[in-house]
């Protein structure tokens, strides 16, 4: 199974257009940058299942020949998986709208909900050539496959993770909205933890992420205080008030993730603000001490 981190940053990617920070600002001197948050896999490198559809995918695919159109009209996209209705995990649906057929899409059945209610992309795209929803069951391995029902060599399980709803969604009902996943290869057996955004490393993420080959986890803020610290002003709410699990300090993913045993582990959106985009920082070699590494756009994997 191939991986490939289309995008490695969170919402607003690196530099964000409104920030100032150190990071956003050596980001714009140098030329270099991140995209939001995304991830395409192969079992086959020829049919390709994204992994969240971020407001960066046009330059994602534009940037990976594996993505490239065959022919005149076409694409190597066979399905799309959303783990959570965040808009900087769904935009991306939008830019999908030339397709010639339905895409499939894989969300649970709260994220579905939003995406055809508070958030209407399901709607919007209803005429254009639309997406297929594909409720992921809970606990449940199913198999993923395309449009008209080709299996993709790929099983796919959801698990609810502790975080709210979006901040959209005023009128949103108790429901799972927001998942982690272990995908793995049926031929292979190789697995791929995906967990973008976690608040604990409690239970669910523990059964998705224990012992896979690869886990990639959320990386989004190095300390609860961080967007505060960096300006963003005193009512900001903090990392764990977002729904995001610290990297650093008592209790954070730089200490719980080794214990889980995955042969390889990667950060994957990591916030414009956070010091581990910094190769020379401190807390990069913490980091990279502990035996995580810091995932950048375009690093490839293979399972």
């Amino acid at each position: 199974m191939r991986v490939i981190i289309l995008g490695s940053a969170a919402g607003g990617g690196l530099p964000q257009w409104n920030c100032g920070c150190s990071n956003c600002q050596e980001a714009r001197l140098s030329g270099t940058g991140r995209t939001q948050s995304s991830v395409a896999l192969s079992a086959d490198g020829a049919r390709w299942v994204l992994l969240n559809a971020s407001p960066d995918l046009r330059a994602q695919v534009a940037s990976r020949p594996e993505l490239w159109p065959r022919g005149a009209r076409g694409t190597a996209i066979s399905a799309v998986v959303c783990t959570d209705g965040e808009i900087d995990h769904t935009l991306g649906l939008l830019l999908l709208r030339e397709a010639a057929t339905r895409f499939p899409l894989y969300a649970s059945a709260g994220v579905v909900a939003l995406l055809d209610g508070e958030w209407p992309v399901l709607r919007v795209l209803s005429a254009y050539a639309g997406v297929e929803p594909r409720v992921l069951p809970e606990g449940e391995a199913i198999t993923l496959g395309d449009g008209v029902g080709r299996e993709l060599g790929i099983a796919c399980t959801a698990v609810s993770v502790a975080r709210r709803p979006p901040r959209y969604a005023r009128q949103a009902t108790a429901a799972t909205y927001d998942v982690a996943l272990r995908l793995a290869d049926q031929r292979t057996g190789a697995t791929l933890a995906y967990v973008p955004s976690a608040g604990a490393v409690d239970d669910g993420v523990q059964s998705v992420a224990r012992g896979a080959d690869l886990l990639l986890f959320d990386g989004t803020f190095w300390s609860n205080d961080e967007l505060r610290a960096a300006g963003a002003g005193a009512a900001t709410p903090t990392a764990r008030e977002m729904g995001h699990l610290p990297v650093g300090g008592r209790g954070g993913s730089l200490e719980l993730l080794p214990r889980l045993g995955a042969k390889r582990t990667m950060l994957v959106h990591i916030n414009n603000t956070n010091p581990i985009l910094s190769r020379a920082s401190r807390e990069r070699a913490q980091v990279e001490g502990a035996g995580i590494e810091v995932a950048e756009d375009g690093m490839e994997v293979e399972l």
